[in-house]
């Protein structure tokens, strides 16, 4: 069983026990338990449920494993022949987060 939700703008395909990295998610502590009800699609192995635009009656159920900061992101800016050159890192603040259960009632 697998689901695409929608966290922050962006979309993730999960299954149960994936450990995703979402976007920095404010005030929750470690081992916190995290109910995302934006579920865009949800299938169970055999029937694919289709979100117009979010499924009813679906959640997905993921526990806080803590924040971390991702991989660095090389920004260099620079003009043609002016001898600018700007070199800039960062690094994403990120919370991980392991999908528990993938909940999904059929009408």
């Amino acid at each position: 069983m697998y689901a695409v939700i929608k966290h922050s703008g962006k979309q993730y395909t999960v299954k149960q026990g994936d450990v995703v990295a979402l976007d920095r998610i404010a005030d929750v502590q470690k081992d916190a338990e995290l109910q995302i009800t934006d579920v865009l699609l949800v299938n169970d192995g055999t029937n694919t449920v289709i979100g117009t635009p979010l499924v009813a009656n679906a959640t997905v159920t993921a526990k806080v494993l803590g924040e971390r900061k991702g991989e660095k992101i090389i920004i260099f800016k620079h003009r043609r022949r002016k001898n600018y050159r700007k070199k800039q890192g960062f690094r994403q603040t990120i919370t991980a987060v392991k999908i528990e259960t993938i909940l999904y009632k059929n009408n």
